[in-house]
């Protein structure tokens, strides 16, 4: 899996302009690979809101940074979420 900037600048348009839940996706699984915590939650709501096929390491992944943060900490990260997916 690349993780230039490039290719993720590439992924993050298809995502969040033309909606392509396999872009989320890679964009989760980059997230994990590196132990992203917040953007792992971002891009994980970012790929549920499309409807991408989720597997269960995906949701154990946000299980476990989501158990680690605070209610206004999770409150943000939502709103980070639905901010990326107006824009």
């Amino acid at each position: 899996m690349p993780s230039t900037r490039v290719e993720t600048s590439r992924l993050s348009e298809l995502a969040c302009k033309q909606r392509d839940a396999q872009a989320a996706i890679a964009l989760l699984d980059q997230s994990i690979a590196l132990r992203h915590r917040r953007i792992a939650l971002i891009r994980y709501l970012h790929a549920q809101y499309l409807d991408a096929p989720l597997e269960a390491r995906h949701h154990d992944y946000v299980k476990t940074i989501a158990a680690r943060l605070s209610a206004e900490t999770l409150a943000r990260v939502a709103g980070a979420a639905r901010a990326r997916l107006r824009a």
